[in-house]
């Protein structure tokens, strides 16, 4: 991470490994929350980690991640799980997040959001309206606007993906 020095210079700030935040209630999944922000940034800046408050941006904000899928269908054995501490835990580390989902289709979610992905390793399906789905390898981009989908991994490997997200006005 850079930044500028009290005279205006550029200045390495950090250098660090971030953790992911696995939430229990998505197994198998890790989702690296690298750096983001509610608003534009503003120049000259020490390079400290702007605050934010949602996994997803508002109008003016933006965030940058690497998410880490699971091969197959992994999900938490429900059995096994406190469904309101799993998900209180998933609220806690991706703020936010599950406030998008349709609770009639699990994983699908809508944002008003523009990201903006490379898929780094391993395969994954983005699936639209209507069973429409794309399959992506690495190398591929994607630029998702606004539209409703959910990611899945048909591979026998995890998958990753950087994404950068933007928050968008949407009309209607």
């Amino acid at each position: 991470m850079t930044g500028h020095d009290e005279s205006g210079k550029s200045v390495v700030v950090s250098d660090d490994t971030v953790a992911p935040q696995v939430p229990m209630l998505l197994a198998g999944s890790e989702f690296h929350l690298l750096w983001g922000a509610d608003e534009p940034p503003r120049f000259p800046g020490e390079g400290s980690q702007p605050r934010w408050h949602s996994y997803f941006p508002p109008v003016g904000g933006f965030r940058f991640s690497f998410v880490t899928l699971p091969p197959g269908t992994a999900a938490a054995d429900e059995q096994q799980l406190d469904l309101a501490e799993a998900l209180a835990d998933a609220e806690a580390k991706l703020p936010g997040l599950l406030a998008h989902m349709d609770p009639d289709a699990p994983g699908m979610h809508t944002t008003d959001t523009v990201d903006v992905g490379v898929v780094l390793q391993g395969t994954l399906i983005l699936e639209l309206d209507d069973g429409a789905e794309v399959t992506l390898h690495p190398g591929d981009t994607y630029v998702q606007n606004g539209t409703r989908h959910r990611w899945r991994n048909p591979g026998d490997t995890p998958a990753r993906f950087a994404v950068f997200i933007s928050g968008a006005h949407r009309t209607g």
